[in-house]
């Protein structure tokens, strides 16, 4: 499997319309969140759009990336990096958000993207990395150990108990 984070454009339009139909026909919620915030189906907007550069408002500028597996030439999850965290991100939601589509779940995906993900946050310069999960999705608590995520704690948010990992970069 080769896999390759590309940002939405016209040229994987209908691979990434592929992969978010499929999530939405199963009626998880779509992670991460960046990817559902904004209506896909006018895709010139959505692509305008998905990432934020407007920081009022306390939000933090980020780079949204959809994973490519080459060989099949089909979407296969996306991951968000927030370039810096505010005390909200910091508490809940971290440096990465990062998101397998049903379908393609249990193969190995999300380790591979992540890894591709930290190689992003190295380029913006991101030494020490937040990554975030329920403490249900084993998962994706996996995915982040294998990725060198060590757990500094659990909290709890509005009655779920997260785990916050922090994973070292230089």
């Amino acid at each position: 499997m080769k896999l390759r984070l590309v940002k939405a454009s016209n040229q994987y339009r209908d691979q990434i319309k592929d992969m978010l139909d499929e999530w939405n026909a199963t009626g998880e919620k779509i992670i991460p969140y960046a990817i559902r915030r904004i209506d896909y189906h006018d895709f010139a907007y959505y692509c305008e759009n998905l990432e934020v550069k407007d920081t009022r408002g306390g939000l933090v500028p980020d780079s949204t990336f959809f994973c490519l597996d080459e060989e099949r030439n089909i979407i296969v999850g996306a991951v968000n990096i927030r370039h810096y965290l505010n005390e909200s991100l910091l508490l809940n939601g971290g440096h990465i958000g990062d998101g397998v589509r049903p379908s393609e779940r249990r193969k190995g995906i999300a380790t591979k993207m992540i890894a591709l993900a930290l190689d992003e946050c190295k380029k913006l310069g991101i030494e020490k990395v937040l990554m975030v999960c329920d403490k249900e999705n084993v998962g994706s608590a996996k995915s982040i150990q294998n990725n060198g995520g060590i757990l500094e704690n659990e909290i709890e948010v509005e009655g779920v108990v997260e785990q916050r990992y922090w994973i070292e970069l230089f």
